[in-house]
């Protein structure tokens, strides 16, 4: 890093993304500032998806979406209304670099209306994310999988599939948080990455070889040894992201994670918002 600056975080949720009701766009670019982020870009989700779900298992503001008992589908990105959002918050905070963008939800399932949006919105970054895993004709999210089947074969099972949509759709940039379905492990479940090492190291090589940049999410404690996997596959580009879904969190953790990835060999782009390269 130069100096004490963060790098940039370039991927948070506003209240324009439907799992959220603490997002909040200007309280966001407020809280960038504060922090002396040299930018912050707002990947909002966006999902084609209707998932299978208990909705036992589903969190108040997720149950808002439920379009029959076990049924979660969510609503449209409201591109206007989230793209006059961003002229405001640009007008407020000048020196502050804003960065449209979109989360896509397993693109390689709903390629047709993925390009639709992508070929009808300029936005400036796009990185792909898998949730779900599709079992016979269900698309059910990882972590109501985990009441179903075995730990391992679920976790064996998403990385896999990450490898599909990896080399299924090109439209994103980014690959985000690998690490997802690590976030919601049953009660008890000791994760070690090394147990898994052959899986991730195969998204790792299939990712590497598309020239896209690996994420480094900083929700959850940083896996030292995926930096190191992801230079050995040929990896050459990182970014950072606090997923944040409320302001309060945005670029949590990010000194942190910026120290591992130096010590790894990444350095900063020739822009503040870049990705940072090796």
């Amino acid at each position: 890093m130069t100096g004490d600056q963060l790098p940039a975080d370039l991927h948070t949720h506003t209240q324009f993304s439907w799992d959220t009701t603490t997002g909040d766009m200007e309280g966001s670019c407020a809280r960038a500032v504060e922090l002396g982020l040299p930018a912050i870009a707002f990947t909002e989700h966006t999902d084609f998806i209707s998932w299978t779900v208990d909705p036992g298992r589903l969190s108040e503001r997720m149950t808002r979406h439920l379009a029959d008992p076990t049924h979660l589908v969510p609503p449209p990105l409201d591109v206007a209304g989230y793209l006059e959002s961003v002229d405001r918050c640009r007008a407020r905070y000048p020196t502050l670099k804003i960065i449209t963008g979109v989360e896509l939800g397993e693109p390689h399932w709903f390629a047709e209306q993925t390009e639709t949006l992508l070929a009808s919105v300029p936005f400036e970054r796009v990185i792909g994310s898998l949730h779900s895993l599709r079992v016979a004709d269900r698309h059910r999210l990882v972590e109501d999988e985990y009441a179903l089947r075995p730990v391992p074969e679920v976790l064996r099972d998403y990385f896999a599939e990450a490898i599909r949509m990896i080399e299924g759709f090109d439209g994103f940039s980014t690959l985000t948080h690998l690490d997802y379905p690590v976030r919601y492990l049953p009660a008890g479940y000791e994760f070690r990455i090394a147990d898994f090492e052959d899986e991730v190291r195969q998204v790792l090589a299939a990712l590497a070889g598309t020239e896209r940049a690996l994420e480094v999410n900083t929700r959850r404690t940083l896996e030292p040894s995926l930096l190191r996997w992801w230079r050995e596959a040929g990896g050459r580009a990182i970014s950072f992201g606090s997923d944040a879904h409320r302001p309060d969190l945005v670029a949590s953790n990010f000194a942190a994670a910026a120290a591992l990835a130096d010590a790894a060999g990444f350095r900063p782009g020739r822009h503040p918002y870049d990705h940072w390269l090796r």
